[in-house]
């Protein structure tokens, strides 16, 4: 996958993460990727594209975040 590929590339792009904690559900790489299709498909709402994104992408995302969590 090509969003994986940089961010092995270019690992002081990634957000530093505690090292204790709760463990995140969706890698960097997969929520970079929810969030190029959302543009590249026009969605403006974030509420409806993760709508669309579980009615349709649930098979490529085992998860997917809340709207709260995705805005951050």
């Amino acid at each position: 996958m090509k969003v994986d590929d940089l961010l092995k590339a270019y690992p002081g792009r990634i957000p530093p993460r505690p090292r204790i904690g709760i463990a995140p559900r969706i890698s960097d790489a997969e929520l970079m990727t929810l969030a190029v299709m959302q543009a590249l498909l026009g969605f403006t709402s974030e509420a409806r594209w993760l709508r669309h994104a579980r009615k349709c992408l649930r098979p490529m995302f085992p998860y997917l975040p809340g709207q709260a969590d995705y805005t951050r």
